[in-house]
């Protein structure tokens, strides 16, 4: 709380907060495996980084342009696609550390911290002469609200703003990697010097991607194990094989027997990646699906049912009372009785109008999911 306080009056980090996670990049393009159009972007983007203090120092732009000097790039694809270790790649090759942006610490609870937060981790990456890696950029660099009617629009919209100033400012190399570009607020297109596309990889590349998951010379593996089989059967992101490469090394490991005579045989592969998949689904699932697939009908059925089945307990209940209403005190049960039967249909009533609107919200929350999807 005490660090919250003087964040508050005076603007500055604590020192135990740190706002980025510094990283010394081990991995080069050698360990990537990507499409050529991907790869001819990055050499491009690493191009224009090492051109640049011949562009605006001896070429004099500098003179000429104060701001835009740094250099931001846009990394976007689908999850898996080798976007997070590319990053590290051209800090390898630029031989500069690699900052990563910790978006946890980096928001805070009180007004405008944010704004100071996201400043401040520039700042760092100028002094430490280090690339700045934005990853699931989406989550500080969306859309600004066109209205600005509660406390969180208007911080949101100055910390997109401040974001973007700095980048105009900032002399150095920033990286913003997205799944979802579309996200991204427009504002950013101007100033990301080279926005470059992660794609699946094809049948040879996703051999290749299989292959130099594993150490050449420790990996103890089968004879049976055929790369290219499992290529041509699982058309998945690296960030998928690679998950499936370490369960089926986790499989094998389980098996019976001394670990001295242990392999990694197709079979475990191939079961690594039936898991990623099983997984994928579970994380897949969602309960208005459900409602959705159940609003063409199964809903409503099982709501008539319900209420007959009800129904027909009432009228049975109300045959027995009525064998009973010779005396005063049977009467009395049965008036009693039916105006318990006229409250249990008014809960019914309610009932059936709650789960028709559940089941149309649901069906309209699917119809919305599928024309957005691509």
């Amino acid at each position: 709380m005490a660090d919250s306080i003087r964040d508050l009056f005076f603007g500055a980090v604590s020192p135990g907060r740190e706002l980025v996670e510094a990283i010394e990049p081990r991995r080069s393009f050698d360990d990537v495996v990507l499409p050529a159009t991907t790869m001819r972007g990055l050499n491009h983007a690493l191009a224009l980084v090492r051109k640049h203090d011949l562009i605006f120092h001896q070429w004099g732009l500098a003179e000429r342009h104060s701001t835009g000097l740094g250099l931001a790039f846009h990394f976007a694809g689908p999850p898996g696609t080798g976007k997070t270790i590319c990053a590290e790649a051209l800090a390898f090759a630029l031989n500069q550390k690699l900052l990563v942006v910790r978006y946890a610490e980096l928001e805070s609870r009180w007004v405008g911290q944010t704004s100071k937060h996201v400043a401040a981790v520039f700042r760092a990456a100028a002094r430490e002469d280090a690339v700045l890696f934005f990853d699931e950029a989406d989550a500080i660099a969306g859309r600004r609200f066109t209205t600005m009617g509660a406390a969180y629009e208007r911080e949101a919209n100055a910390i997109v703003n401040v974001l973007l100033h700095e980048l105009e400012t900032f002399p150095g190399v920033v990286i913003f990697a997205t799944n979802l570009a579309a996200n991204i607020d427009p504002a950013f297109e101007r100033r990301i010097r080279t926005h470059i596309l992660f794609t699946m990889p094809d049948v040879e590349e996703r051999e290749r991607i299989w292959q130099v998951q594993l150490h050449a010379r420790k990996t103890p593996l089968a004879d049976d194990v055929d790369f290219r089989a499992l290529a041509e059967k699982y058309p998945r992101s690296g960030g998928d094989i690679k998950n499936a490469v370490l369960k089926g090394a986790q499989i094998a490991t389980v098996e019976p027997g001394p670990d001295s005579d242990k392999r990694i045989h197709h079979r475990h592969f191939v079961q690594g990646m039936e898991e990623v998949i099983a997984g994928e689904s579970v994380m897949s699932q969602s309960l208005f699906d459900d409602a959705a697939a159940m609003a063409g009908g199964g809903v409503m059925d099982r709501l008539v049912e319900s209420q007959e089945e009800l129904r027909g307990e009432l009228a049975l209940l109300a045959e027995r009372v009525d064998g009973l209403a010779a005396n005063r005190s049977s009467t009395r049960l049965i008036e009693s009785f039916m105006a318990g039967r006229r409250r249990k249909d008014l809960i019914l009533a309610a009932l059936a109008l709650a789960a028709v609107a559940l089941a149309i919200a649901a069906l309209a929350a699917a119809l919305l999911g599928g024309s957005a999807s691509p």
